[in-house]
């Protein structure tokens, strides 16, 4: 029976985008586990997003946080808003009320992934912060530790990431894209998430 991951995001400027688009890859790299792509439904209104210079919003189906059962295991992506998951994804998961009642998302394994502006923006704290919101349902922290040398030790250039999850630094206006380094790590810890889901629904 195949293992069903899927990959949960809020993008505003498309870094995250391409950061899920990796953890894809490296779920689908191992056999017997299928990755799906979703992102949370924009709070912002359209004339908002359009002063902010935000691109369109990917093709990617809006995630329904009732049907979140159905999968086996879950990949998180946000930005970080001083700290915190971006409020987007914060008002899809307080959505979540009456799965946390039912114990429906019990023992479901999680890994987490975001972005920073600058390499001291708090990519650490911001997973840290958000573990709470999953904690409270039970569910199972995957932490891809230092799954990546090359980049995890590697000082030769900026990087993000950290032991909680796989990070991108974005740039204060946003122009710097994932490096290969953090696309990588990303893929990587995909596929540790994808071998830990695999195991657990063995």
């Amino acid at each position: 029976m195949t293992v069903k991951v899927w990959v949960i995001y809020y993008s505003t400027y498309g870094h995250i985008k391409k950061m899920a688009d990796a953890v894809k890859e490296g779920i689908n790299s191992v056999e017997g586990v299928e990755a799906v792509l979703y992102q949370v439904p924009e709070t912002l209104p359209e004339e908002v997003l359009a002063k902010m210079h935000a691109p369109p919003k990917p093709d990617d189906p809006v995630a329904d946080p009732h049907k979140l059962p159905e999968a086996d295991a879950f990949f998180f992506g946000f930005p970080t808003r001083f700290g915190s998951p971006a409020a987007q994804f914060k008002s899809f998961w307080d959505a979540t009320g009456s799965l946390w009642q039912s114990g429906a998302l019990h023992s479901k394994p999680f890994s987490l992934f975001t972005s920073t502006a600058t390499q001291n923006g708090g990519q650490e704290i911001t997973l840290q912060n958000a573990l709470s919101n999953f904690v409270h349902h039970g569910m199972i922290f995957v932490p891809p530790g230092y799954i990546t040398p090359g980049t995890n030790f590697d000082l030769t250039e900026p990087h993000g990431g950290s032991a909680f999850g796989p990070g991108c630094l974005a740039g204060p206006d946003g122009s710097r894209q994932p490096s290969a380094k953090e696309l990588d790590f990303a893929k990587a810890a995909g596929a540790n998430l994808a071998k830990t889901a695999k195991k657990l629904k063995a």
